[in-house]
């Protein structure tokens, strides 16, 4: 009893790192000379995500839109579960403040009918979401290169902890960049069946003056060849002319690549004309893995837990 005692009091002096290590090598200890049902595990494990593979890309080629909102309640939800198991309450703190701020917008985008303000407020909430995201990844992801690359040691910064800070940063801009996307699809999708300019043959059903924006409603002050104080003015390729901020927010942030008005494929390549912003489809597309990782991910690994202990392999 003494002796367990002493055990339990050596491992309350050591640090979390000293503590990992001493439970990761008893985890070797417990699974040496146990390698025939590991590598069955393995197998069970890469057959397990081969068939969830087909089967999501199948269910999304077949029923996009379903599989969409189950994979946004997942991402919505997943995390939530482990934040208050594993006490994260940095996170949830912040998954709460933009979980109601989020909803309410949502609430007002789906209002009949929809008011003149709504868009505009919708596009520059998700378009924050956006820029704030963007920017803490890329700081998160500086900060894991400026660990790798040692130069921690010249600020007396431990490499755990800058790595650490990297890593959450990483993850929180990844993260918040799925959610704002996901919930601006929504959001863009029912204010344009609200606002009504095209039905589903692709004409419009009421008509536009030219000095209306088709995205927020509102009158635009600023011709094409002017430069604007606040924002300027955007001529699609099929002529129809909107506030920049609103069809940037409708092409980027919505995700939508035609325009509000005749439902035209818009160019996007057009609107991308600063080298700078060429990025982010590169970004979109490391979102959309993000997506699979952390909505589907956890649920592949419990259905290979469910198999393995059902067949005894523990």
């Amino acid at each position: 009893m003494a002796a367990v005692q002493a055990q339990q009091g050596d491992l309350l002096k050591m640090t979390h790192r000293e503590n990992w290590q001493v439970q990761h090598e008893k985890l070797h200890i417990k699974h040496r000379n146990h390698e025939a049902m590991h590598a069955e595990m393995v197998l069970i494990l890469i057959a397990t995500l081969l068939v969830a593979q087909i089967v999501l890309v199948q269910w999304k080629q077949r029923h996009c839109r379903s599989y969409n909102l189950v994979t946004l309640l997942q991402m919505w939800v997943v995390p939530l579960y482990f934040t208050i198991k594993l006490y994260w309450w940095r996170f949830l703190s912040t998954w709460g403040m933009f979980s109601v701020i989020t909803s309410y917008v949502i609430f007002r985008a789906t209002r009949k009918p929809l008011s003149g303000r709504t868009p505009r407020m919708v596009y520059k909430w998700f378009l924050l979401i956006y820029k704030l995201s963007y920017a803490v990844g890329v700081i998160g992801y500086l900060a894991i290169m400026f660990t790798m690359f040692g130069f921690n040691v010249f600020f007396r910064i431990k490499a755990e902890d800058s790595m650490d800070v990297g890593v959450i940063m990483l993850f929180y801009g990844l993260y918040y960049g799925v959610m704002g996307r996901d919930f601006a699809e929504i959001c863009s999708d029912y204010m344009a069946s609200t606002i009504g300019y095209y039905n589903v043959g692709g004409m419009p059903s009421r008509s536009l003056r030219d000095d209306i924006c088709a995205v927020c409603g509102q009158k635009i002050f600023v011709d094409v060849d002017e430069e604007g104080i606040i924002e300027d003015t955007y001529q699609l390729s099929c002529n129809h002319i909107f506030h920049e901020f609103c069809i940037r927010g409708w092409c980027i942030v919505g995700k939508k690549q035609t325009c509000p008005y005749c439902n035209e494929k818009v160019d996007l390549k057009r609107m991308l004309n600063n080298p700078w912003e060429r990025t982010h489809m590169l970004y979109g597309q490391l979102l959309d893995w993000l997506r699979y990782l952390v909505a589907w991910q956890p649920i592949i690994i419990g259905i290979v837990h469910g198999i393995n202990f059902s067949l005894g392999l523990e």
